[in-house]
């Protein structure tokens, strides 16, 4: 099931919100909450609910082991994490090997296991409810139900963000719930349904008819789907964020932000400070500074990086692109480290740090959104080549430009933070009020009309 369905939109969520408001015990709001977030995974994929159910009390029985006075309670931390990493790679990992393997043997190895949706997320999360408890950051919950609402709570189960222990620990027992909450909740979940349906949908028409194509391009049709799918992956992911932050508010939960303006980024190390942010501060504190992150010398400080960027290459996924794509990031953000390239940016305010930025985060994009390095190559390849604009390519330009265009322009409005160069006097406070709630409902109302059209478009972050 997608936030950005019918069925979630006009039975799903209603239902719940009915049931779930319908009680004013907290205990009972969560029982509530656990048994829809449940329904919510099983909708799509009901074999692999026992999967999700068994990392649940895999990682509550962890989680009751590692508390404080435990002798062994690093051995079982380490067995955990163990258990928790391998689960992941036999169903996301254990096909890419065995074919890679095969290669390297000269035999056809295949091992073909269905990916489970959202298992990146849970999992990550899951390892932070064991390692938060271990580190003392958050209490050991003694009923397993609170940990099971913790790691499948349907707002950000499939697609996160990655929502930390600690960040909500005392929220799962102890939230408040109140109308300006709701408010800005729906507020927040109609912008992301918006970004999704309006934004990220169609520029997916563009970036698909390039990039699905196998025919040659000119150089500015491949432009135009590189930018067309940088666009899509920002508002289909944030569009997903928001729409998880804007739920979770409505329940009374505050999840950290995910996406922070990140295209106006001065330098790539910001971007990264921008984008996806609650999968690069998992890394950050469960793998980067663990390993000393830069209080090391400067070879370990590298290797450190390396390690960081390898897995978050593979954490996107099981193919050569996304590890390539993860060491390119690598190599960019030890330059800029190491010749301080993102501190000079930063100081600097004309528009050529911001273009070198956008470059190779479009490029980058390319690499990642590639079925192979061959692909990825090529496709970049044409792109700087001089190849000339065939009759294919310019009947593909009058087929979208008109729309391409036109949602191009709009999603400026959605790409600048203009409540920070804008400030609105306060005795206009109230008719501001008034005209972002007709806003919001428009918003609402054209989204709800793409998603009558019947058209399917998944989120791109459920494969991982």
């Amino acid at each position: 099931m997608v936030f950005s369905s019918s069925v979630f939109l006009f039975l799903f969520l209603p239902v719940v919100l009915v049931l779930y408001f319908a009680f004013k015990d907290l205990d009972k709001k969560n029982t509530i909450l656990l048994i829809f977030s449940l329904i919510f995974y099983a909708w799509g994929e009901p074999i692999y609910i026992f999967l999700l159910l068994a990392s649940i009390f895999m990682n509550w029985l962890f989680g009751r082991l590692v508390v404080k006075g435990n002798s062994k309670r690093k051995i079982w931390l380490t067995i955990s994490v163990i258990l928790n990493v391998g689960l992941l790679f036999v169903f996301k990992y254990l096909g890419f090997a065995a074919s890679n393997l095969g290669l390297l043997l000269g035999s056809n190895l295949s091992v073909n296991i269905a990916l489970p949706i959202g298992i990146s997320f849970f999992t990550f999360q899951a390892m932070s409810y064991v390692i938060d408890v271990y580190r003392g950051d958050g209490v050991s919950q003694k009923k397993i139900r609170n940990v099971a609402l913790y790691i499948s709570l349907f707002p950000q189960l499939i697609a996160g963000p990655i929502v930390r222990y600690q960040t909500v620990a005392d929220q799962i027992t102890n939230r408040t719930h109140s109308l300006e909450k709701i408010r800005g909740g729906v507020r927040r979940f109609i912008l992301g349904l918006g970004k999704k349906v309006i934004f990220a949908n169609n520029f997916s028409l563009v970036a698909d008819a390039v990039f699905y194509s196998g025919q040659q391009h000119g150089f500015l049709i491949l432009w135009i789907g590189a930018v067309a799918y940088s666009l899509q992956i920002l508002f289909d992911f944030s569009g997903y964020s928001d729409m998880a932050i804007g739920l979770g508010r409505i329940f009374g939960f505050e999840f950290l932000e995910n996406f922070d303006y990140p295209y106006t980024s001065k330098s790539v190390t910001e971007f990264w400070r921008r984008w996806h942010i609650s999968l690069g501060s998992w890394f950050r504190d469960y793998v980067y500074i663990p390993l000393g992150g830069n209080r090391v010398s400067g070879a370990r400080h590298i290797f450190n990086l390396f390690i960081v960027w390898l897995l978050t290459g593979f954490w996107h996924g099981a193919n050569w692109t996304f590890v390539v794509w993860g060491l390119f990031y690598f190599v960019i953000l030890v330059i800029e480290k190491f010749t301080h390239m993102d501190k000079l940016f930063e100081k600097k305010l004309h528009i050529l740090p911001h273009i070198y930025t956008m470059l190779l985060v479009v490029l980058g994009w390319v690499i990642f959104r590639a079925d192979n390095i061959s692909a990825a190559c090529s496709y970049l390849q044409g792109m700087f080549g001089a190849s000339v604009m065939s009759a294919d390519d310019w009947i593909l330009v009058r087929k979208y430009v008109g729309e391409y265009i036109g949602v191009f322009v709009l999603s400026f409005a959605l790409l600048i933070p203009w409540n920070k160069i804008f400030t609105f006097k306060e005795k206009y406070h109230g008719f501001r009020t008034v005209l972002a709630d007709i806003a919001y409902l428009i918003v609402f109302l054209v989204s709800v009309s793409y998603i009558m059209k019947g058209s399917y478009s998944p989120f791109i972050y459920f494969n991982f």
